[in-house]
């Protein structure tokens, strides 16, 4: 569940409860009767679902403690162990209560913010916040709620500060001036968002609903959820590149900080030469009016962003570093770049082909197969007339997508055999063929994958990886083994849906990457390995197992090539600067991550240092990251780079930037040449 969703659950149903009780309780049992029938593996509508339902939902209303009193959390738990039972007998009086107890908390910390906004804030104080990897006890005093809001409120203050430099003296001397400032921004931006809850824009309450039905539709698995087509386009989710645009791609993170994910070549952010992948948004300003991304509201933000009445747009941004700057950006009408497959030459003396493939797209509304398949089919018919002596298949941070690409892909590189077992709820098991002999390309291949590869993804890998057709090179995969369908909630009436699993696909050996990932044959390091958003750290994931006693009948190739590859690969990366400087800073990284944070005294020297732990790991992996690897690289001779236009060409320089500073690729391609030999 999205902590957006959590902190503004169910207040905004207030006034309209009555009259939405009703409708929410239809969809509910509507979804509850999709999921019975439908899922993959359901679940019973009982007491467990409603212990998880109510614990989500708390969590996320009051992770830190700071909002419920112990009395206030008793009163709602009353409802901890009942919520199926309202489900099933379509009663949903009990939102009233949540209602009730959740804008009382709301007004009264609001109460208290002004309190302190009023009250003098020494800047070095006796004060220490504590941290904790389980959740601490709800306070049984408002006053001790009002204490912790004081010594979080000053904290947020010298952080404030303390980002503004990485100069601690010239911050110090400079604190009670800066101070100053940085608490009036802090009680602003707390403030505006108690208002912002208690104050909520019209139809809010129906948004609530649907990530409530979302909430129930993740207990089942973490892929299943509700949506309806009259849901707004959030500026969380994309920005187009289309019409009048920033060219940028934003997502949302744990703490609700909006950070850029990609910068559209060719668009007025890539032509500022500054902002980058990972940066922070903080502020925007348009028509002489600024807003605090903490505190406007995603519609002021979004409307902003893509609206054409916004021609100019100042950003202020974060780097990971620390570094604040700001950059003045003019939308431009940009072309939509297709996420489409491309290829580039690597090497000149015995050349390479690499292929990248960004998702498994089809083309959902054409005849004419034009989907992710044939576009790689396409490449490869390229680089052949290249006389590239191996392929490269590029699925780092491949997320998925058309299983009936990703089956007809793999197709492609085997000479004819099964690809893959799936099964559905009643554990019917049908065999995945590809039936057509002969391989479009038979030379060596690598497969790179990341912790970000997933089901189509991790599908195609394990094709590969059970045929022994290519080495995998990368790191473990996210271990998502399911396939999800839509499905109307009303045949007649389709406005409200489910995003539904409904098979599991098992491996041609009857085992299953689900939960596990698929494990590569080289394994090589990456920052924040232990970090990763993978398929075993998500609560309601469907767990691993496999299909007994399957002896499908496939012709693998030899393995001892593989096995050569991998034990040179492994001689070479243990020795190489690069990847043991990942993995020195992996080891600092998880000194800071994944042990118990000590106690911090609120004081600017403690806070300045902890904001700025962080800031050489930043600059060793940036540094990492822009370093030009050892390879040439160039164009097919098919690509008509003269004809390019500026967007064409920016995009194409990108591209090979990209491809040209990972060491990952750089490593595919020296397995290549060992494969070679």
């Amino acid at each position: 569940m999205r902590k957006i969703f959590a902190l503004a659950f169910l207040l905004p149903l207030a006034m309209g409860a009555q009259n939405n009780n009703g409708k929410a309780c239809e969809i509910f049992s509507k979804v509850s009767t999709v999921l019975q029938t439908k899922h993959f593996k359901p679940k019973p509508i009982d007491d467990s679902l409603s212990v998880y339902v109510f614990e989500t939902v708390m969590e996320g209303l009051d992770d830190n403690r700071v909002l419920f009193l112990k009395e206030e959390y008793d009163q709602l738990a009353r409802h901890k162990y009942e919520i199926d039972d309202y489900i099933k007998n379509k009663d949903c009086a009990f939102f009233s209560d949540f209602i009730t107890v959740y804008k009382k908390a709301l007004e009264r910390n609001k109460d208290f913010v002004e309190q302190i906004g009023r009250e003098p804030l020494p800047f070095n104080t006796k004060d220490t916040i504590y941290y904790s990897k389980s959740s601490f006890p709800f306070h049984t005093k408002p006053e001790r709620i009002k204490n912790f809001l004081r010594k979080k409120i000053t904290f947020d203050i010298l952080e404030d500060v303390a980002q503004q430099s990485k100069n601690k003296d010239s911050l110090k001397l400079n604190l009670e001036a800066l101070g100053k400032i940085a608490k009036s921004k802090v009680l602003e931006s707390y403030l505006c968002k108690v208002n912002s809850l208690l104050n909520p824009t019209e139809g809010f309450d129906n948004s609530i609903y649907n990530e409530f039905y979302s909430v129930f539709c993740s207990y089942f698995d973490p892929h299943s959820t509700y949506f309806n087509y009259s849901e707004k386009a959030s500026f969380v989710s994309s920005i187009s590149t289309e019409n009048y645009s920033l060219g940028l791609y934003v997502s949302q993170n744990d703490k609700e900080e909006i950070i850029v994910e990609e910068v559209v070549p060719g668009g007025p952010a890539y032509h500022t030469d500054k902002i980058n992948k990972g940066d922070q948004i903080i502020k925007l300003a348009a028509n002489n009016t600024e807003y605090t991304v903490s505190c406007a509201s995603m519609e002021t933000i979004s409307d902003i962003v893509n609206s054409d009445t916004y021609k100019t747009v100042e950003l202020t941004l974060r780097k990971k570093d620390g570094t604040i700057y700001s950059v003045n950006l003019e939308k431009k009408v940009m072309k939509a770049e297709d996420h489409s497959v491309f290829s580039f030459v690597l090497g000149d003396d015995k050349p390479v082909g690499y292929i990248k493939v960004p998702s498994f797209y089809t083309a959902f509304d054409s005849d004419k197969k034009q989907g992710c398949a044939d576009d790689v089919a396409r490449e490869i018919v390229k680089l052949k007339k290249e006389n590239i002596k191996g392929l490269i298949i590029d699925l780092q941070f491949n997320g998925g997508g058309s299983m009936d690409e990703v089956i007809r892909m793999a197709g492609m590189f085997i000479n004819f055999g099964p690809v893959a077992v799936v099964s559905d709820k009643d554990k019917d098991y049908s065999v995945v063929k590809d039936f057509n002999r002969g391989m479009i390309f038979n030379g060596p291949m690598v497969v790179l994958v990341n912790g970000f590869s997933a089901s189509a993804s991790e599908f195609f890998a394990g094709v590969m990886q059970d045929y022994n057709r290519a080495v995998i090179v990368g790191n473990t995969t996210v271990g998502k083994a399911t396939m999800q369908t839509i499905l109307p909630l009303e045949e007649e009436n389709p406005e409200d849906f489910v995003k539904v699993t409904i098979d599991k696909f098992y491996r041609i050996t009857g085992k299953s990457s689900q939960y596990l990932g698929i494990v590569p044959d080289v394994e090589l390091p990456t920052f924040f390995d232990k970090l990763l958003p993978r398929e075993s750290a998500m609560p309601t994931a469907i767990k691993n197992d496999s299909i007994p006693n399957l002896n499908l009948r496939f012709t693998k190739l030899p393995d001892a090539p593989i096995k050569k590859a991998a034990s040179l690969s492994k001689a070479r990366v243990d020795s190489d600067p690069g990847f043991m400087l990942v993995s020195s800073v992996n080891d600092r990284i998880n000194a800071l991550y994944t042990n118990a944070k000590k106690p911090l005294p609120v004081t600017f020297d403690n806070v300045f240092d902890d904001v700025h732990s962080m800031d050489q790991i930043w600059k060793d992996i940036t540094a990492t990251a822009d370093k030009e690897q050892a390879f040439t690289i160039r164009n097919t001779s098919f690509a008509d780079v003269t004809g390019y236009d500026e967007y064409a060409k920016n995009a194409n320089d990108y591209k090979i930037k990209s491809v040209k500073t990972d060491m990952y690729i750089n490593e595919a391609v020296n397995i290549l040449k060992d494969l070679n030999q």
